[in-house]
């Protein structure tokens, strides 16, 4: 290596520093914080939630009295004639009546076959579900950036691949050239190293390109800018501990769909017992305080005023209604049954989900360390094959081909630590535990 490419390398290593400095180090916490914070599917879902808590009260049960305030003011002007019973007239215009009232009233449904306490738990229901949904999508889009960032530390690793093997399609090129020019190489030489080189160039561009998409595609999960540059860790590491009977269980005490249906079915059930309320009277309270006041210019009695307390019960009960009580219930039974087979199903699912996934997750593994021993070969081969190129003792194409063989182990490893990574992210999702 001359002067001039010790140069070269020195300065390629300063500008790389330099860049890394000036890019932001975003690891993969950092990234699940900032989504936390500003994905728009969380606050929808939080929005919901604090919707669905402020409808969970007493009140909205049904279970607390309703006052009123009421006001009225009357007023009328007639032109009157009226003829009595000894034969006298009186004619009079514009005669003035009036009649002013204003008090408070109150309604309380002191019983109503208990559906009130029902309804009251049906809103309690409702509030969990809320954070079952919360909690799925907070799941959902935490997995969502963990794979896409995950997937940008593989094309990031990717990308040092085909930057290592660039460098040495661009030695090789020089080396066919020297060769040439002294008459150790022929022109053919020369321009199949520069093909090999312009083809890595290409890949290297591809590559690139992928890169800077995803980078967006990440920035646009994390709801803030997309031009924002940044660096990801070099390397992925994979949780190899994870046990399917410990699995199988957090999926059924912790995943969010699974307490969604059941959550679901305890809903069904008060509804049920909601319908079945109708059945019983409902009895109902009222009072009142009511403030009156009337004036009239024609009659017997020309002005009077009223006050005081009024109150009193009433109850209804339906007697027959076409037989729809009996409908109604027999309908809400069978939307109980429908509950209890979401539960079944859903059960099923997940568990065959969580099942098939952990094979995965044990296959990745596998290739993972199979991969990276692979990777290990493919380099100690190619610097091996460079050194006997450098000496002339091997053709072009045997060089090329160790060349390529460490890229694609080098892709093959990266590839096979991100598909294990993912399936680590996915069977921790189903288990309802991702940690964050």
């Amino acid at each position: 290596m001359d002067i001039k490419q010790r140069i070269s390398i020195f300065i390629f290593v300063l500008g790389s520093i330099a860049l890394a400095n000036a890019q932001e180090i975003l690891t993969v916490q950092d990234a699940v914080k900032i989504a936390l914070e500003n994905n728009y599917q969380i606050k929808t879902a939080r929005n919901e939630l604090k919707i669905d808590a402020l409808g969970t009260t007493p009140g909205q049960a049904g279970m607390l009295p309703q006052v009123g305030a009421n006001l009225n003011d009357n007023n009328t002007i007639q032109s009157l004639t009226q003829v009595r019973n000894d034969g006298t007239v009186q004619d009079r215009d514009n005669v003035k009546n009036s009649n002013f009232n204003y008090g408070v009233a109150l309604e309380w449904t002191v019983f109503d076959g208990l559906r009130m306490f029902a309804n009251y738990e049906q809103l309690k229901e409702t509030k969990k579900l809320g954070e079952a949904e919360l909690k799925q999508a907070i799941l959902t889009t935490v997995g969502e950036v963990m794979i896409t960032y995950y997937d940008l530390v593989q094309q990031q690793q990717q990308l040092s691949a085909l930057d290592s093997t660039l460098i040495i399609s661009e030695q090789r090129v020089e080396l066919a050239q020297n060769r040439f020019t002294i008459g150790k190489a022929s022109k053919l030489e020369v321009l199949n190293a520069q093909v090999d080189l312009n083809t890595d160039q290409t890949l290297m561009q591809r590559q690139q390109e992928l890169y800077k998409n995803t980078k967006t595609q990440l920035n646009e999960q994390l709801a803030r800018d997309l031009k924002i540059d940044f660096k990801v860790i070099p390397e992925i590491f994979v949780d190899q501990k994870l046990v399917l009977d410990e699995l199988e269980t957090k999926v059924a005490e912790e995943n969010p769909q699974l307490q969604a249906v059941k959550i679901n079915k305890r809903i069904s059930e008060l509804e049920l017992k909601q319908i079945k309320a109708a059945r019983y009277p409902s009895v109902f309270v009222t009072s009142g305080y009511n403030i009156g006041n009337s004036k009239s210019e024609l009659g017997f009695a020309i002005s009077s005023e009223s006050k005081g307390f009024s109150y009193g019960f009433g109850a209804t009960l339906n007697l027959f209604d076409g037989f729809n009580q009996n409908r109604n219930e027999k309908m809400g039974k069978v939307a109980l049954e429908n509950a209890e087979i979401a539960i079944a199903q859903q059960e099923q699912t997940l568990i065959s989900l969580v099942n098939t996934t952990y094979q995965t997750y044990l296959t990745n593994i596998s290739l993972m360390e199979l991969e990276e021993r692979n990777e290990s070969i493919a380099k100690e081969n190619l610097e091996i094959t460079m050194e006997k190129y450098r000496i002339g003792i091997i053709p072009t194409i045997e060089f090329r081909t160790a060349q390529l063989n460490y890229i694609n182990a080098s892709v093959r490893l990266s590839n096979a630590k991100f598909q294990a990574k993912l399936s680590e992210i996915v069977l921790k999702q189903l288990a309802g535990n991702l940690e964050i």
